[in-house]
């Protein structure tokens, strides 16, 4: 699964999830719920780019 990087250089990584904010490991970057935001800086899924 591929990871994706917000603007301010958090990594979203599907492996580790954000269980702080209630998401699974296991979840890829497209099965976030619509409401999940970069839990550094609170930017919106919109903000984050796809790694190579």
């Amino acid at each position: 699964m591929e990871k994706y990087e917000c603007v301010c250089g958090y990594v979203y990584d599907p492996a580790d999830g954000d269980p702080d904010n209630g998401v699974e490991p296991g979840t890829s970057f497209t099965d976030l719920p619509g409401e999940w935001v970069c839990p550094i800086c609170g930017a919106s899924q919109d903000n984050f780019k796809k790694l190579d």
